[in-house]
């Protein structure tokens, strides 16, 4: 029962870890700027389709 103290103390703050960093080929790099032209087209014709102005529809 002596050690109920220390058991509720804070935990000691940790440091941030840093980000990994990686190298990729030029080709890989303009395919995965593609892959991300590509999703932005797709939500921009999905966009369109959808109703502008929700007040309306009630």
């Amino acid at each position: 029962m002596s050690e109920i103290g220390d058991t509720f103390k804070k935990a000691p703050k940790r440091k941030p870890s840093k980000g990994k960093s990686i190298s990729v080929s030029p080709e890989m790099r303009e395919a995965y700027a593609e892959m991300i032209r590509q999703r932005a087209e797709k939500e921009e014709v999905y966009g369109r389709h959808l109703p502008q102005d929700e007040t309306r529809r009630r």
